[in-house]
């Protein structure tokens, strides 16, 4: 997923600006991917350039940069285990998503074993609304700036949840 988080150029609405800043996220679940896609979004960027008669080659900037994030399969059926016995039907396997995280840095950098899980913080009714309706993706998610967690019971939840699975490597 190619996100472009941010354009900016000029200062005034009647002077053609001389330069512009794009920002760019790029989101894949394969490293191998996201390379293509960076090699790509360059490439276009200098033919644009290139066929516009720019004085100058466009500069590319990384400001990020994060892996994908792969849970370990041994460490996630842990996990899960025990979240099923604590929280029941509430604990369940999400669907892939596309993130920009910085987790799975620690856990390659360190060479352990990690698992990425979510709480979820929507009001029950606006889920299921939006689940009967088939629009969960309307539902605004954190870095949106509608994003609003009820926060009890998240806090509770979320607290919870990390006790959970530290607990599952204490036992």
């Amino acid at each position: 997923m190619l996100t472009i988080g941010a354009l900016q150029a000029g200062v005034k609405a009647n002077i053609i600006p001389d330069d512009a800043t794009l920002k760019l996220n790029i989101r894949t679940y394969d490293d191998g991917v996201r390379d293509q896609i960076l090699s790509a979004v360059k490439r276009i960027c200098c033919a644009e350039s290139a066929a516009s008669n720019a004085p100058r080659e466009p500069e590319f900037t990384t400001l990020d940069s994060f892996p994908a994030t792969v849970n370990d399969t041994v460490a996630t059926g842990k996990v899960a285990e025990t979240f099923h016995a604590q929280f029941v039907d509430k604990a369940y396997e999400s669907e892939r998503v596309s993130a920009s995280e910085d987790f799975s840095v620690y856990g390659r950098n360190w060479n352990v074993p990690y698992v990425y899980w979510f709480v979820g913080g929507t009001e029950p009714k606006t889920y299921l609304e939006a689940k009967k309706k088939n629009q969960l993706n309307t539902i605004p998610s954190n870095h949106n700036p509608r994003f609003a967690p009820v926060i009890h019971p998240t806090l509770k939840t979320g607290l919870l949840a990390m006790m959970t699975a530290a607990l599952a490597w204490l036992d």
